[in-house]
């Protein structure tokens, strides 16, 4: 039989346990009234102003899913990183506030935001547990810039950034960076220019780390066919003007697979790949003009429905570990959580802003010198 004191302790945990639960209900309960007041704020604001990597797909998905699921509008801006970019920077310098937020590719962001100190520490602007919490994240909560504070990553992927023409190569015909030497590829070679900030640099440091100057200069030497206009280059891989193409993501070529036009992926060279987040980089401005709106973008975009309708637009791999990304396979791309510890992705990774200041921005300086 029970004591009176083993009665006393047991009646205390009890209600302790029931103290805490309510508790728990209570913050849960606060939780979604301030989120309510939230959202009700962001609807009078009426709309969001982001800036998003240049992906058709990605700019209808994002404008039709937010506004059906908070009835505020997306007003987007799609462009390569490096001009949205300029234009924000140039904005934010007249006092002009038009952006909220940018979405994209991690150098033109440290570049030409970070740089600039037009940019707002991330971490205020999450609201959701589901966000907030680490554990819903592969490797936590992880950031491009040095401070861990103004470049939220939400992607982690095996780049997948050559693709080929299946009418004009045998993928068993390019094995390794070395095969791209062959002078049956002379003047069949695209390249996304290496000396603006996107995947072209992103690959062409990749190059210079591993196989070095020389190599790329008889990379060159193989008359290159050198572009800024990310569809222009696609459109001359699926029409045969090139024979593969180097820099250029999925979503570049969505418009050309949809037609059933011949690329596709060329498979893991002998070199290997890096890792990186690709388009998947979060900057917010200082003082946006809809902060609400903002906010509620913010913790929509890194909740699971965002991450899975980003994903799938742009074929990158999100974080998350509540969204499956094993699908993208068939499109190239590995998620680095499908298949890596964080670890070995850290070693690998190309586009941390130490990993630009020590590898991309000496390999860019040769570019320019190399490409003048």
């Amino acid at each position: 039989m029970m004591n009176a004191r083993n009665i006393l302790s047991v009646g205390l945990f009890w209600v302790l346990m029931l103290a805490a639960a309510a508790n728990g209900q209570q913050d849960k309960a606060a939780g979604a009234v301030e989120w309510d007041k939230l959202v009700d704020a962001a609807k009078k604001e009426a709309k969001v102003t982001v800036s998003l990597p240049a992906s058709a797909e990605m700019k209808k998905q994002v404008e039709e899913q937010f506004k059906k699921r908070y009835g505020i509008e997306v007003e987007t801006f799609t462009a390569r990183g490096s001009s949205a970019v300029r234009r924000m920077a140039d904005e934010f310098k007249a006092g002009v506030r038009h952006f909220d937020l940018h979405i994209g590719g991690s150098s033109s962001i440290v570049s030409g935001m970070l740089d600039e100190g037009i940019v707002d520490p991330i971490e205020p602007w999450l609201a959701l547990p589901e966000v907030k919490d680490p554990k819903q994240w592969w490797g936590g909560h992880l950031w491009v810039d040095n401070a861990k504070r103004f470049v939220y990553t939400f992607q982690a992927y095996l780049s997948e950034i050559i693709w080929y023409n299946t009418d004009l190569i045998k993928p068993n015909e390019i094995r390794s960076l070395d095969d791209f030497l062959n002078p049956k590829w002379k003047g069949k070679i695209g390249y996304l220019d290496p000396r603006t900030p996107g995947a072209g640099d992103s690959t062409w440091s990749f190059m210079w780390r591993v196989k070095g100057e020389d190599y790329l200069k008889k990379l060159v030497a193989q008359d290159l066919f050198l572009g800024r206009d990310q569809r222009v280059l696609a459109e001359s891989l699926a029409k045969g003007r090139v024979a593969v193409m180097i820099g250029l993501s999925y979503y570049s070529y969505l418009p050309f697979l949809k037609a059933g036009l011949p690329i596709k992926t060329l498979p893991r060279l002998k070199e290997g790949n890096y890792g990186t987040g690709g388009s998947g980089n979060l900057a917010i401005i200082k003082a946006p003009a809809h902060p609400n709106s903002t906010k509620v973008f913010v913790n929509w975009l890194l909740g699971r429905e965002g991450q899975e309708i980003v994903s799938r637009a742009l074929g990158q791999a999100t974080r998350r570990l509540d969204v499956d990304t094993r699908f993208l396979r068939e499109s190239g791309t590995i998620a680095a959580k499908d298949v890596m510890s964080v670890n070995d992705f850290l070693q690998i990774e190309n586009q941390s802003e130490e990993k630009l200041d020590k590898v991309r921005e000496p390999a860019a300086k040769f570019a320019h010198a190399l490409l003048k």
